[in-house]
């Protein structure tokens, strides 16, 4: 990733951080969550300059995300997801397979829309949530056949889900969000392209609220 792509995106992450309600009544939560990964794609480029789509496992996300909510229905988040395994380990009909330390790591602030149901003081808010920021990715085979190992790219995340308390602090969180990476290939306005990267996040957490 570029000096700046990364310098962009720890700016969005600091924004996320100052968009949110600074009031004393600013309700803070901190979600650690688990996830399923499903309907993704990726195309890796090997050395001999032939290209495979991989198949992913759609094994475990696992991660924590920290939003900031007033009694308003704008804030803020930074969300961090870790995916093992991600790429798929299974002996393809070539012959290819990936290691099992494929990974991927993402790292995005948001800005999250969500409305009380049943006004002030409500204890269930859906919303929908949207932002940019890291897509790491960790790519290995067993071979050692492909050039990609570790790349940074710069992306975005965007879904929604639903928040309820089951008392004044705890409650439970579940979340669908989608991921996609940015290419550096000039659109001639954002100098940013779409990715062959993407996927589909599904989690669900342990709100703690205070």
């Amino acid at each position: 990733m570029s000096v700046r792509k990364g310098l962009l995106s720890a700016a969005v992450v600091a924004a996320a951080c100052l968009a949110v309600p600074g009031s004393a009544s600013a309700d803070w939560t901190i979600t650690p969550f688990v996830g399923w990964n499903t309907g993704g794609s990726a195309d890796v480029s090997g050395g001999n300059g032939t290209t495979v789509s991989s198949k992913f496992e759609h094994k475990a996300d696992y991660g924590v995300s920290v939003t900031g909510m007033g009694a308003g229905v704008i804030g803020g988040e930074i969300d961090f997801g870790y995916s093992p395994n991600f790429f798929g380990n299974t002996t393809t009909s070539d012959g290819f397979q990936f290691s099992s330390n494929s990974n991927v790591t993402t790292l995005t602030g948001n800005l999250i829309v969500g409305v009380p149901v049943g006004g002030h003081g409500a204890q269930v808010r859906p919303y929908a949530v949207g932002g940019v920021g890291l897509i790491r990715s960790n790519v290995r085979d067993v071979g050692g056949l492909f050039d990609v190992t570790t790349k940074n790219d710069f992306g975005f995340d965007v879904g929604g889900g639903v928040m309820g308390f089951l008392s004044q602090n705890v409650g439970l969180r579940g979340d669908v969000r989608y991921f996609r990476g940015f290419r550096g290939v000039s659109d001639n306005t954002t100098g940013l392209a779409l990715g062959n990267f993407s996927y589909w996040r599904t989690s669900v957490g342990v709100a703690f609220k205070f």
